[in-house]
Order: structure tokens, then sequence, then C-alpha cells
């Protein structure tokens, strides 16, 4: 199961790191993977990926809007929507 969006929200580096800590709790379901390009809150982009106890996120090129997707099985999709602010 997947569950992606479309995001306008901006971003900071901590922010995003916090939330990939988050999904390693199983409040969302069994996160396989995450990954996506956010703009950040000082005008650039980041991208990130995630698997269970191991994050990047690096500066990203940018794009139109902001991207996200999450893998896994079960996955609270209402409860991811507000863990990424969408």
């Amino acid at each position: 199961m997947s569950w992606g969006a479309e995001t306008v929200h901006k971003y900071t580096r901590e922010e995003i790191a916090e939330i990939l800590k988050k999904l390693d709790e199983g409040s969302y379901g069994n996160v396989l993977r995450a990954k996506g390009i956010v703009a950040a809150a000082d005008g650039s982009w980041m991208e990130f990926d995630h698997v269970p106890e191991e994050s990047e996120i690096r500066v990203g090129s940018p794009d139109y809007t902001g991207r996200l997707c999450v893998i896994g099985a079960q996955l609270k999709e209402e409860a991811l929507g507000q863990l990424f602010h969408i």
C-alpha cells in the first residue's frame, strides 16, 4: 500500500527530521519507505529518503510543488496527512 500527496507547505530541515523519526513509532502503520521533495522555509528545496531507522535529507532541485510518498502496510492515511500538514 502507498500514500501520496502534493503540498505547498514549507518545512524546516528539523521539522522533516522529526516527521521521519515519528514514522518509525508505528502510529502511522508499518512504514517501509518514505520519500519526497518539499519546499523549505528558507526558499530552497529539500529531498528526503527514509527507511526504518535511517533517513537522508539533502538539498533538492526546485519543483512546482512538494510531493510526498509513503510506502508500507496498514498505513493510516488521515494521520499521515496530519503529520505532513496536508
